[in-house]
């Protein structure tokens, strides 16, 4: 069966193959997927980035702000009150905008995470009255969870203009 060509096609990055610790594997795999599900979203043309591809009304943008989302819920301890509400960006909202707050969120995560020594301890907490998941937990949970998403991105971005590659 032929397929269609492809206009675009980004340059396909492996994941690094370092790292002397659980820790460092851990992160280097989720910072991997973090650089490769903001590629996709940052060049993105309007409106398509905002479209919905497929009957659940998911759109490039959204997934983005999501996941800046779930960094923030995640590793900051932030509260999200609307989880199908992430999945919206606001129509004033530009790509740039929606991509440099997930750029964001996941360096003020990183920061968190530099000061977690232990993968097996609570994440720390803003009031230290609410539950924390452990590190170890947190990161992979958010493996699954940016990996998941960036699998929804790829095939977005393709259907948008023909990208593909991480």
């Amino acid at each position: 069966m032929p397929t269609a060509p492809r206009r675009a096609r980004r340059g396909d990055t492996p994941p690094l193959r370092t790292g002397s610790s659980e820790a460092d594997v851990l992160r280097g795999f989720l910072d991997y997927l973090r650089t490769s599900v903001a590629a996709k979203v940052e060049d993105a043309p309007e409106p398509h980035v905002r479209a919905a591809a497929v009957l659940s009304g998911t759109n490039l943008l959204g997934l983005l702000h999501h996941l800046t989302h779930v960094e923030r819920a995640t590793f900051l301890g932030a509260e999200v009150t609307d989880w199908p509400g992430t999945f919206r960006a606001a129509p004033a909202d530009s790509v740039a905008e929606v991509v440099a707050r997930y750029r964001e969120a996941v360096e003020r995560a990183n920061d968190v995470l530099d000061g977690c020594a232990d993968l097996a301890a609570p994440l720390p907490r803003p009031r230290p009255d609410t539950p924390a998941p452990s590190v170890r937990w947190a990161l992979t949970h958010l493996i699954e969870e940016t990996g998941r998403h960036a699998g929804h991105a790829d095939i977005l971005r393709e259907l948008i203009d023909g990208t593909t590659g991480r």
